[in-house]
């Protein structure tokens, strides 16, 4: 299987991957886990659904979005007010 060839795959299929989940998410499981692979790349999946799809990243894709995230850049904007 090629590196690009896995995004979407079930996570079952990432053997080895060691699921974790922030200390923050909640009691209900709603919570995105993330694994470092054997390759050095690293995949994110649901938690409600570990055997559902899974999106691998290369490790510099990964350094830019954890580094925007530590940056406020993926802040939820305020909510739009789609009444007019």
């Amino acid at each position: 299987m090629s590196d690009g060839d896995r995004n979407g795959w079930s996570a079952a299929l990432l053997t080895n991957a060691d699921w974790r989940k922030s200390s923050l998410s909640g009691e209900l499981g709603n919570c995105v886990e993330v694994a470092r692979l054997v390759t050095g790349e690293f995949a994110v999946r649901n938690s409600r659904h570990p055997e559902g799809p899974a999106l691998v990243f290369m490790p510099d894709e990964w350094a830019a979005f954890v580094g925007g995230v530590m940056q406020g850049e993926f802040a939820p904007a305020q909510p739009v007010d789609e009444r007019g």
